[in-house]
């Protein structure tokens, strides 16, 4: 989930030649003025997850894009830092990758300014086992794999406790961590980066993971799961966001607009079967 090495350096070149470039040219300059006045023709870039994410971009790209007079670029990125820093600092326009309580935790912690712009769906969060059938089969003694990110963190120990597995303190919130467990049950747990937990199945006894990873390690999370999370009244769902004051960028409200569509709607219905749901609506 962490950074990507070789991405990481691109994107450090990146930003020196668009510091570069700033420092040559500011927004009174004629040639910044028609950058500006020309973006609805420039292709909107977007970063995003490769399952879902990127495969519902591509489905827009493929299929509804051209008749809304959308270019649409798509950046695939497999960690859960590198597209909020890239869309901060311009060298993307937009991303699609994650849900409100991880934004609101990353703009507090990196003191960035990425605001959400429409959601899109839902991934259910599961609880998954090579080993038992049933939660009720998981002892103490056993060993769980969980997110180690703040909110997915928060997110995997409410799914155990509303599930009867731990017991959280009261008002344990979205971030709530180890340290917040009254009774373990007799549980050991295990911090790993939301993207490596599937990776761990066989060497855990259960595992708490993100949907877009599971449908990635070729798990079904409707059918695979031991337990998912409930949809109704969720928080989780993800979201196209941008940069504070992109928002009304001609591109991405086109964009908004074809991801909370019909086509997309039956797109993500006929595609996951239940792993992935719509989850339509402003972001808030």
């Amino acid at each position: 989930m962490r950074k990507n090495i070789k991405l990481a350096a691109g994107f450090a070149s990146v930003t020196a030649l668009t510091l570069g470039l700033t420092a040559c040219g500011t927004s009174s300059d004629p040639a910044s003025a028609k950058d500006k006045a020309g973006s609805a023709d420039k292709a909107l870039v977007v970063a995003a997850s490769p399952t879902p994410h990127a495969d519902i971009l591509k489905f827009v790209q493929d299929n509804l894009a051209a008749e809304e007079g959308l270019k649409l670029e798509v950046k695939e990125f497999t960690d859960y830092v590198l597209p909020n820093t890239a869309t901060q600092n311009g060298q993307v326009d937009a991303n699609f990758f994650q849900h409100k309580p991880y934004l609101d935790d990353f703009n507090a912690k990196n003191k960035t300014t990425i605001v959400p712009v429409v959601d899109v769906h839902l991934e259910p969060l599961g609880v998954y086992s090579k080993s038992v059938k049933s939660l009720k089969d998981i002892k103490a003694g056993q060993t769980i794999a969980v997110p180690n990110d703040t909110t997915n963190e928060g997110r995997a120990l409410h799914l155990l406790a509303d599930n009867g597995l731990i017991t959280l303190k009261d008002g344990a919130g979205t971030d709530a961590k180890l340290s917040d467990i009254t009774d373990k049950k007799g549980l050991e747990f295990k911090e790993l980066e939301a993207a490596t937990v599937p990776r761990a199945l066989n060497d855990v006894d259960a595992a708490v993971i993100n949907g877009n990873y599971a449908i990635e390690a070729d798990l079904s999370p409707a059918k695979d799961a031991l337990v998912l999370e409930k949809g109704e009244g969720n928080p989780y769902a993800n979201l196209l966001a941008v940069k504070k004051g992109n928002e009304n960028d001609p591109r991405v409200e086109k964009l908004a607009k074809l991801l909370n569509s019909p086509e997309v709607k039956k797109y993500i219905e006929d595609t996951y079967k239940g792993s992935v749901t719509p989850a339509f609506g402003a972001a808030e």
